[in-house]
C-alpha cells in the first residue's frame, strides 16, 4: 500500500492507496515542529481504526511546502515504515516541463496539482487551488507548467481583517444570504465571500484573455467546495487533484525504478 502525504501551510493530508483505489484519508493541522514519533502515534491509531497497520504500507510519497517539516516526515517513513520515501523536489522525478523563468521556484503543491490535472483533463488547463494561498496555475495542452498567479487565501484575509480592525469580530466563512449586509457580521461575510468570488472570477477572466488557447478551469483545495454553485467561472471542482498527482508521480518513479 502507498501512503501519500501532502503538506500545506495549514493542513497535512495523509491518504492510503491499495493499488486500486484510495481507501483512507485523514487531515491534521500542519505543525512544523511535530516530530516523527508524534506523527507515528497519530497515524498508527488512525490506521488501526481503519483496519490497517503500519506494516501494510510498503511505499510512501511526500509533498510539502514546509521545508522544516520534511526532516520529520522522512524520519516517519524511515523509522516506522522502514522505507525510503519519494519526496517531491528532492528524489522524485516529476516528468513535467516547467516553463517559467526560475523552475526551482515552482512550489511542490502547484506542480503536483498540474500533474494530477494533466492526466485527468484534456487541453489547456487553469487550476484554482483555494488554501492558505489561492493559486491560479496554467497547464498547457502538452502538459507543461506555465506559471500563474498567487493571491492570499480567504482564511488569511479574514484573519488579517479581524486582527487589524479592533471592532471587527472573528467570523466563520459562509455564503451570506445577501450581498448587502444588514449588520457587521453579514457585511464581513459578504465582503469576504463575494469579494473572493470576484477575485477568482476576475483573475480567471484576465488569464483567459491573456492565454492564446481555450482553457478548462478546475477548482481544488480545502476551501474550493465553498464556492461551488457561486460562480460559473469554474468548470469542474475536483478535491482529489493533489493526491491524484501524487499517485501519478509515484507510478512514474516506480516505472523508472523497474527499468
Amino acid at each position: 500500500m502507498l501512503l501519500a502525504i501532502e503538506q500545506g501551510n495549514t493542513n497535512t493530508l495523509f491518504a492510503v492507496h491499495d493499488g486500486e483505489a484510495w481507501i483512507a484519508q485523514w487531515r491534521a493541522a500542519t505543525e512544523a515542529t511535530r516530530t516523527a514519533d508524534e506523527y507515528a502515534v497519530w497515524l498508527g491509531q488512525l490506521l488501526s481504526m481503519a483496519g490497517l497497520a503500519m506494516t501494510s504500507v510498503d511505499a510512501c510519497i511526500i509533498s510539502s511546502v514546509v521545508p522544516q517539516s520534511i526532516f520529520n516526515l522522512r524520519n516517519l517513513a524511515r523509522r516506522y515504515l522502514h522505507l525510503e520515501p519519494l519526496i517531491v523536489g528532492e528524489n522524485a522525478e516529476l516528468g513535467i516541463e516547467i516553463r517559467i523563468e526560475k523552475p526551482s521556484e515552482a512550489g511542490a503543491d502547484r506542480l503536483v496539482n498540474a500533474i494530477g490535472a494533466q492526466i485527468a483533463y484534456q487541453g489547456a488547463l487553469l487550476i484554482v487551488d483555494s488554501g492558505t494561498a489561492t493559486t491560479f496555475d496554467v497547464v498547457s495542452a502538452d502538459g507543461a507548467f506555465e506559471g500563474g498567479a498567487i493571491a492570499p487565501g480567504i482564511n488569511l484575509s479574514m484573519q488579517a481583517l479581524h486582527e487589524a480592525a479592533a471592532r471587527l469580530p472573528r467570523i466563520a466563512i459562509q455564503k451570506p444570504r445577501h450581498v448587502i449586509g444588514r449588520g457587521t457580521v453579514e457585511a464581513m461575510q459578504s465582503g469576504i465571500f463575494w469579494g473572493y468570488v470576484s477575485l477568482i472570477e476576475g483573475l480567471i477572466a484576465r488569464i483567459k484573455a491573456e492565454y492564446p488557447a481555450p482553457m478548462t478551469v478546475i477548482g481544488t483545495g480545502g476551501i474550493a467546495s465553498l464556492f461551488e454553485g457561486a460562480t460559473a467561472s469554474i468548470d469542474h471542482f475536483d478535491p482529489d487533484l493533489t493526491i491524484l498527482g501524487l499517485l501519478e508521480i509515484f507510478r512514474r518513479n516506480t516505472h523508472l525504478t523497474a527499468q
